[in-house]
């Protein structure tokens, strides 16, 4: 899908396609989490965190070809750009995990957690 409208610069690009898709991703497995796990009058099914979050969101990032992409450009002589795809996309990664849950319980007017309205 993502990588037939931003294709690769070639073998040594930084891989912005899977970087997005991964960091988007990640976005929405933070919005998912607070939902199910505060947004609610009564508890989810048992069975929906692991399908919407392990499955569905963890089928959309693209964690693996993180890998393959990290391994291909240091096949490609760029290791410092391989170590700031590593190190950027994780950050990037967590970050939004959290600007996900945080906008969230803004959004839903849940207490975030660590913010002006106190510790959650």
């Amino acid at each position: 899908g993502a990588s037939l409208l931003w294709p690769a610069a070639g073998p040594g690009a930084f891989p912005w396609t899977t970087f997005w898709t991964n960091v988007a991703g990640c976005a929405l497995i933070g919005v998912l989490m607070v939902l199910i796990s505060e947004g609610g009058r009564t508890a989810p099914h048992p069975l929906v965190r692991p399908f919407a979050g392990v499955g569905v969101l963890g089928g959309f990032t693209t964690f693996s070809t993180y890998a393959a992409d990290f391994s291909r450009l240091l096949d490609a002589g760029e290791a410092g750009r391989a170590l700031a795809y590593a190190g950027l996309t994780l950050v990037a990664a967590l970050g939004a995990v959290g600007a996900g849950a945080g906008l969230t319980r803004l959004a839903t007017g849940l207490p975030v957690r660590g913010g002006p309205r106190g510790r959650a």
